[in-house]
């Protein structure tokens, strides 16, 4: 019923795509207008990523129980008035993938990966690092991995964490592994790497920040 009475309205159809740890993916759909937004239906994923005429027969199909503004070319085939418009966001995210991919930039996220995988693998350096960025993670939760990888290498404490006569005088740095990690963080390439990538993704980053805030209105602060 709430459905029919947004019909009346100008009604947007918005679907969003998700993924759980056992890579089993759902795909929500909301209907949004003047009234609001609701929540209409979840359907199950797998027969339908990334096979584009799959995803039309879901996309029409849910589009006739509801009304008339749809998405993706084939629709807009089918309905003359249709206005694809996809999420900011994810754009900007898949643009810093595609980065990603750039030798230095995936030569640095790969060593910048393995030391946060080191760094909190091993409480002695965790609490070091914890001490100098003052309880600050290296690593956000909620945040997709390609911003992730860049705000990690962001934190300029990095290096210093690995320098202090705890860390020196401890067994860790005497271990493959931990001469491994601080070969790298005293490693001069690998912070030319990083400033690289930093430079390289920096403004997508920033742009994905204002696109993604749920809280803050960005009216007047999108400039292309």
């Amino acid at each position: 019923k709430a459905m029919k009475r947004r019909v009346n309205y100008v009604c947007s159809i918005m679907s969003n795509g998700w993924m759980d740890r056992k890579n089993r993916t759902l795909i929500n759909f909301f209907g949004n207008c003047l009234l609001g937004t609701m929540f209409v239906k979840s359907v199950d994923d797998f027969e339908y990523t990334k096979i584009g005429e799959k995803v039309f027969e879901l996309l029409n199909n849910f589009i006739e129980k509801i009304g008339y503004v749809m998405t993706s070319k084939i629709l807009k085939n089918v309905r003359p008035h249709l206005f694809w418009t996809p999420c900011v966001a994810h754009c900007l995210n898949l643009m810093l993938d595609d980065i990603g991919k750039i030798f230095k930039v995936k030569r640095v996220t790969q060593r910048g990966i393995k030391l946060t995988y080191y760094i909190y693998n091993h409480s002695l350096i965790l609490d070091i690092m914890r001490k100098y960025t003052k309880k600050a993670e290296l690593v956000r939760h909620g945040i997709t991995r390609f911003v992730t990888t860049f705000l990690t290498l962001q934190k300029t404490n990095l290096r210093r964490i690995f320098t202090p006569n705890e860390w020196l005088h401890s067994k860790g740095v005497k271990e493959v592994k931990g001469e491994k990690a601080t070969n790298v963080v005293l490693m001069p390439s690998f912070w030319i790497d990083v400033v690289y990538a930093l430079k390289v993704m920096g403004p997508i980053v920033t742009m994905w920040r204002l696109v993604d805030n749920e809280k803050k209105k960005i009216d007047n602060e999108l400039h292309l």
